[in-house]
């Protein structure tokens, strides 16, 4: 089969289309015919092997990858399944999180992987699992509600688009930060109002927010916190800008700490895809509740382009190989 392999860490540029084996399902794994799979940040860490202690992980690797193929959300179709398998049979259409999924077959865990949306397209499927499951559970640490104000940083961004869409589901005045071509996109999701940041600071407003959802991991936890309630919740996504070692962790740890001190709460959210979960995306995708973002698709063999437009900062949705 055909796949995106990567034999060292660094740059797009170690990335390949070549031909190799098929994985094989192991007895609680499904074997996928991939039609389409989502690109999200996970994707450039696992790349560059960075932040470093990561590598202390055995599962990613500490000289070189210890997995060779990249990418994680898939949808596609099964063509056969582990002996322990029962929930689904060859022919059925599923998507969710499956480990090297830039390829032509991948193998996921059946309890990560849920029935396709029938409403919805493989590339807009693809766009769900990891970045959906990560807004879902994110918001559930604190489920902000009616008359609650919300702030979701990185708005127009893979995981920031579905925030928006879950806030205003469960009735909260949702505000988004973005850049300056994301505001239309951000509205059209359903926000009351839009930060242009390369304009306007998130403090500079009077309103103070029940719960921020930072994507961007670009602010100091001092400056989130002041634009929090004092018994408000942040929850941490990512940490683009917090260096190569640490990669923003470092501010989850502190977070955590300073949240038995003070009345706010901080805390940083490590996604874990549930079939639950991805069935719970699934009835509010089927009830228009929540739609997809997808930013552009390239196919398989124009990953290491993806990957670039990834690293430029400004994709409005997700990125979407097919294949």
């Amino acid at each position: 089969m055909k796949a995106i392999v990567q034999d060292a860490y660094g740059s797009a540029d170690r990335l390949h289309l070549r031909d190799i084996d098929p994985p094989v399902p192991r007895d609680d794994e499904v074997l996928v015919r991939v039609r389409a799979a989502g690109m999200d940040p996970s994707v450039w860490h696992l790349m560059t092997g960075r932040p470093y202690f990561a590598r202390l992980n055995p599962q990613i690797g500490l000289r070189k990858p210890a997995r060779r193929v990249r990418g994680w959300d898939a949808a596609g179709v099964v063509e056969t399944v582990g002996t322990g398998v029962t929930s689904f049979k060859p022919g059925d259409e599923v998507f969710g999180q499956c480990e090297g999924s830039f390829a032509e077959y991948t193998c996921g865990k059946a309890e990560q992987l849920a029935p396709k949306p029938p409403g919805l397209t493989f590339e807009q499927a693809a766009a769900l699992p990891v970045s959906a499951v990560t807004a879902l559970q994110g918001l559930d640490i604190a489920r902000p509600g009616p008359g609650q104000e919300v702030l979701v940083i990185g708005a127009s961004g893979g995981v920031g688009t579905y925030a928006v869409q879950l806030a205003v589901h469960y009735g909260a005045r949702v505000t988004g930060v973005c850049g300056p071509t994301g505001g239309d996109l951000v509205r059209s999701l359903g926000a009351d109002d839009v930060i242009d940041y390369t304009r306007e600071d998130i403090a500079d407003r009077p309103v103070r927010y029940d719960f921020v959802l930072d994507t961007a991991g670009n602010r100091s936890l001092s400056r989130v916190r002041r634009v929090l309630t004092p018994r408000g919740t942040a929850v941490f996504v990512g940490g683009e800008d917090s260096g190569p070692v640490f990669g923003g962790t470092d501010r989850w740890v502190r977070g955590l700490v300073l949240s038995a001190f003070v009345g706010q709460k901080l805390r940083p959210v490590i996604a874990a895809t549930r079939r639950q979960d991805l069935l719970t995306l699934t009835e509010l995708a089927e009830a228009g509740a929540l739609k997809p973002v997808v930013d552009r698709t390239y196919p398989l063999a124009e990953v290491a382009t993806a990957v670039r437009h990834l690293e430029s900062g400004h994709p409005r949705g997700k990125l979407v190989i097919t294949v």
